[in-house]
């Protein structure tokens, strides 16, 4: 049975995509040409031209198409037009080490990595994702700082998880990137050696997406959903367009309630602010209901995809607890933090280790003292954001529009918490 799982992963799927599509919104037409790659199967070496390996699991026939023609708009919206291809103009030349072929999710991981990076290309920035969300991401002063923070936010989801990069690959990060298990590097150029130090993992796919050092310019532009329903319909819609570019667009949290103003007390300081915009660009690729933690600009915890928001809020905490303990665990004793733990149980190794990280980790909280927390829609009662208090957060950013924003409100400035709002949320589905 395990052999047939592994071969089962292993195949290259055939597709009966049609080489062409054309959308017709009444009277305008989209044409997109679909993409394919002469590449070496990895099992037999044979250069095969083939498009996706599979779609979301192994049996699924997938393709991949480039907006090639046409152009739409629909009332005052122009969409994206041809020619701004990112991840749906890779090339044989840009998939530098095609590793095993490529299939849907490494490809839609890698443009969900592009959705955030856009947002955050005034400094060197790394973000990694698994299952289109992200596991970590962060600012640095250089690269290869940048990929170490967003990497230890969460070492254990990053495992086989698509790294995207906002500057060259540089060896010192290359050297770092070798050390770890990913599926998918994506950068806008690699430096001279880099590939030598990359190529060493024989099944990683390298790929240079030479347009990530124009991201911000796809910042206003929007292109068009579809969701495939089960009786065939579709649902079409604009794409999200984040309103808020800098400090000037959040605004102190304020609300009436039965004829009396509620107003946060405390203005956000210099650090808290970059936290709050950075926390809200990260959000912006996040599954809801979501709630994120964020401290210098790099993420503390990503909570994700729950149908509440207090209890998204307490998923972020748990796994604020256990990422910041294994990451203590990993670099005091290059184990994980549930191999120490198991070795614990089983009388191999000194209760004391574990009983100092599990110390350490609840005076730091986490991590998350100090931090600032992210929630992309309202909280519509004041215990979500209490849980973020309990930990020792000192800002909060979300839409705001809650009918009790000022219970929430009044809980922030019991506690001296700042908040703001950005006046838009952020469901992403």
């Amino acid at each position: 049975m395990a052999n047939d799982l592994k071969k089962i992963y292993r195949t290259v799927m055939e597709d009966h995509f049609p080489e062409t599509l054309r959308i017709a919104f009444g009277e305008q037409v989209l044409v997109y040409r679909k993409r394919t790659w002469k590449i070496p199967d990895d099992k037999t070496g044979e250069v095969i031209e083939k498009g996706l390996r599979y779609g979301e699991n192994p049996g699924q026939e997938a393709a991949l198409y480039e907006l090639v023609g046409g152009h739409l708009t629909l009332g005052d919206c122009r969409f994206i037009d041809p020619g701004n291809g990112l991840t749906s103009a890779i090339t044989e030349d840009d998939m530098i080490q095609a590793g095993k072929h490529p299939g849907k999710t490494n490809l839609t991981d890698l443009d969900n990595g592009l959705y955030i990076m856009k947002f955050l290309m005034a400094k060197p920035a790394a973000v990694i994702l698994k299952h289109n969300n992200p596991c970590g991401a962060a600012h640095g002063e250089t690269l290869s700082e940048a990929y170490h923070r967003a990497n230890r936010a969460d070492r254990i989801a990053a495992f086989g998880g698509c790294l995207v990069l906002n500057r060259s690959m540089d060896r010192e990060t290359a050297s770092l990137v070798a050390e770890n298990y990913l599926e998918v590097v994506a950068a806008p150029e690699f430096e001279e050696g880099t590939l030598d130090i990359l190529k060493r993992r024989a099944n990683l796919r390298i790929i240079r997406v030479s347009r990530i050092d124009r991201l911000a310019d796809y910042m206003p532009l929007r292109f068009v959903e579809f969701k495939s329903l089960m009786d065939g319909g579709l649902i079409v819609q604009q794409s999200a367009v984040n309103r808020v570019k800098n400090a000037q667009d959040l605004t102190l949290a304020e609300t009436v309630h039965q004829g009396r103003t509620y107003r946060i007390e405390r203005a956000p300081t210099g650090r808290e602010m970059q936290d709050l915009l950075f926390g809200w660009f990260v959000e912006q690729g996040v599954t809801s209901n979501s709630v994120l933690f964020v401290k210098d600009e790099c993420t503390a915890a990503i909570g994700t995809g729950e149908q509440d928001r207090v209890g998204v809020a307490e998923i972020a905490v748990f796994k604020a607890y256990k990422k910041y303990a294994d990451a203590l665990c990993f670099e005091r004793h290059g184990l994980s933090y549930n191999e120490l733990e198991l070795a614990v149980e089983r009388g191999e190794r000194p209760r004391e280790e574990k009983e100092a990280i599990d110390h350490e980790t609840a005076e730091a909280k986490g991590g998350l003292n100090g931090s600032v927390m992210v929630s992309d829609a309202f909280f519509p009662f004041r215990d979500g954001v209490d849980v973020g208090i309990r930990q020792g957060i000192t800002a909060v950013v979300q839409p705001g529009g809650s009918l009790r924003d000022w219970e929430v409100i009044t809980a922030c400035n019991e506690a001296g918490v700042t908040m703001v709002f950005t006046g838009q949320r952020a469901f992403k589905h």
